[in-house]
């Protein structure tokens, strides 16, 4: 039974949804107590089979090998009986939240067998960032070798989108968001359940040109509050960034209730106030809209004096 305390002001917007005021504090291999095999037994006794074997073997001759076979078993030990299935027969890019329904408490359970049993060290800031299980391998792996960790794509789901946004629905027109390097890439379905789609045809409901030039700006303001960019010279405040203009637009085909408009836009130009993108939608491989230019005006939150009493002009 998990106490209520812990399980109160969970932030429902991120992976894994580490609670708000809560901190899983990272013990230290050389401060963990070590496990008996006996002990070390009864921890993993329903985990599938061989978890035990690699986990010892493990220990004994710190052989990386052996992790994936110790690290999976933790997962599917935690896991409902059709999200086990779906472990077994999927492979590294199933994804840990939408695919195996794991929350925040379960990831947490999962660090700490983790932690206990490979004696290893996890942090929290880490952890956020892994969505597959492909990325908890990795993850691990350069844990147990002492290597930094690889760069990689973010990918952020609604909810995570939501949170950070000034458009909210119905209008925001960003289902899922992907940022790599100078790349940000999205993806909305059209449901048909739009509102303007009742007049946007009469009885021919087509999505509208310019919602979803709208959806190319929305994945501009996604990319300048979450992008990581040299051109960034502090946090940019969501209500200060507004669209001025559109150059190059063109429209090359109708898009229709039941298609997914897959978003892709690339940073031109970043000098504040002004940032600059080329945009680009596509449905299956066809191109559906295009944008040569998108201006979005932005500003960064005021920076305090050493004193933090006001602003620093």
């Amino acid at each position: 039974m998990v106490p209520k305390s812990l399980t109160q002001g969970l932030l429902e917007t991120s992976f894994p949804l580490i609670q708000q005021g809560f901190n899983h504090i990272a013990v230290s291999a050389t401060e963990q107590t070590t496990l008996s095999l006996d002990d070390l037994r009864e921890t993993l006794k329903r985990c599938p089979e061989g978890t035990y074997e690699a986990t010892v073997a493990f220990r004994e001759g710190r052989d990386p090998a052996q992790v994936p076979t110790v690290v999976i078993g933790i997962i599917e030990r935690h896991l409902e009986p059709e999200q086990k299935a779906v472990l077994k027969n999927g492979g590294d890019e199933i994804r840990l939240y939408e695919d195996l329904g794991v929350d925040s408490l379960t990831m947490l359970e999962i660090v700490m067998m983790t932690e206990q049993t490979l004696e290893l060290t996890l942090d929290n800031e880490e952890l956020k960032e892994l969505r597959t299980i492909g990325d908890v391998k990795t993850y691990i792996d350069c844990k147990i070798k002492g290597e930094e960790l690889p760069s990689r794509e973010k990918t952020y789901r609604i909810e995570e989108i939501a949170s950070v946004m000034p458009q909210q629905d119905p209008f925001l027109f960003l289902e899922s968001a992907t940022l790599n390097g100078e790349v940000a890439t999205g993806t909305y379905n059209i449901s048909g359940t739009e509102g303007f789609l009742e007049g946007h045809f009469k009885n021919n409901p087509v999505f509208p040109a310019s919602i979803m030039i709208e959806a190319l700006g929305q994945l501009g303001v996604f990319y300048l509050l979450k992008g990581d960019s040299s051109h960034f010279k502090g946090p940019i405040r969501p209500d200060s960034i507004f669209f001025t203009s559109c150059d190059g637009v063109r429209c090359r085909r109708v898009c229709k209730p039941g298609e997914k408009l897959q978003l892709t836009i690339k940073p031109k130009q970043i000098r504040h106030p002004i940032a600059v993108f080329d945009g680009l939608i596509k449905v299956g491989d066809d191109k559906a809209a295009s944008a040569e230019e998108i201006k979005l005006t932005f500003d960064y939150y005021p920076q305090l004096d050493v004193n933090g009493d006001s602003p620093v002009e």
